[in-house]
């Protein structure tokens, strides 16, 4: 895979002040390395197992969605 295509956003809070802690931003960016090589790999591992890929792609969408906050403030 090209890593040079993986330029994740400027990480911004809430209140839209921007991450700028360098180890964080770090972290981030390796997270999401990760995460973009596993679902790629589910979406070769998909389709040649003959899955749809239009439906590979529903599911990890759907599975985005479907992450919670463990930390969400009660208002």
């Amino acid at each position: 895979m090209d890593k040079s295509k993986n330029k994740w956003p400027a990480w911004i809070r809430d209140d839209k002040s921007v991450v700028s802690c360098a180890e964080k931003i770090k972290v981030m960016k390796e997270n999401f390395d990760e995460l973009k090589q596993l679902s790629q790999d589910a979406i070769e591992d998909g389709l040649l197992m003959e899955v749809s890929e239009k439906q590979m792609k529903e599911a990890l969408h759907q599975m985005v969605d479907d992450l919670i906050n463990p930390y969400l403030k009660n208002k």
